[in-house]
């Protein structure tokens, strides 16, 4: 097994215990670069991996909010009156039946990512529960840490270089697709990006599903039909 398959085995058992001792649901291991969410790593279940995807997909969300601000983040009732944040991420989370999510950084001093918890009750974690997420936020460095052999992300790759970026995030397709959108629509990276995300937005996708639709060339958004709700990228369930 190399170094990515290993760093991924142990980030999908973190994500996996935390569900068996945290009294939460689903975990989820994002990983951020210079800012930049590059996508989910580790998680406890596929439908936890799709949550922590709609982030990439809205550009939102408490992943972000921990990274940049280096401090754990929490929304106890996604559905309270005083939750204003990431409204687009919210409601997919509440139509997902996911009441509560904390965020934790991390790797401290890198900013490797965020450990994210999903829960489909509200409230805080519990003083045991709410520890031991510290704790598993430390524990989650070491997989991302091992990913290159220097001991660091950034060695991993660029943005950009489809090559070089570890397979298990997921990014592959929607820089693939962003490439292809530019051509076909002759506009630039961002333009094509918020593209493909409004898509997804609309359509209630993920950016990679929207992604792969492009690519297998089932779907095209070089018209305003994609404007309309529906599924024309005959997404499978």
């Amino acid at each position: 097994m190399d170094g990515a398959d290993s760093a991924l085995t142990a980030a999908n058992l973190l994500c996996q215990a935390c569900v068996d001792v945290l009294e939460v649901d689903g975990a989820a291991l994002s990983v951020m670069h210079d800012g930049t969410l590059w996508g989910t790593f580790g998680s406890s279940d596929q439908a936890s991996r799709r949550l922590d995807e709609l982030q990439f997909t809205f550009g939102e969300g408490p992943c972000l909010d921990a990274v940049r601000s280096g401090e754990p983040v929490s929304a106890v009732d996604l559905d309270g009156p005083a939750e204003q944040r990431w409204p687009a991420l919210r409601s997919s989370l509440l139509d997902s039946g996911i009441e509560a999510v904390f965020a934790l950084p991390v790797g401290a001093a890198s900013r490797l990512g965020a450990l994210d918890l999903f829960r489909r009750r509200t409230g805080a974690l519990g003083r045991e529960p709410a520890a031991g997420a510290l704790l598993a936020a430390e524990l989650a460095a070491l997989p991302l840490l091992n990913l290159s052999p220097v001991g660091g992300w950034r060695a991993v790759g660029q943005v950009g270089n489809i090559q070089e970026q570890p397979a298990p995030l997921e990014r592959v397709e929607v820089y693939q697709a962003t490439g292809m959108l530019m051509g076909a629509l002759q506009v630039d990276s961002a333009e094509a990006l918020v593209r493909l995300r409004a898509y997804a937005f609309v359509h209630s996708m993920t950016a990679s599903e929207v992604a792969w639709a492009i690519v297998q060339r089932r779907l095209a958004l070089d018209t305003d039909d994609w404007l309309e709700p529906g599924d024309p990228a005959g997404r499978t369930r």
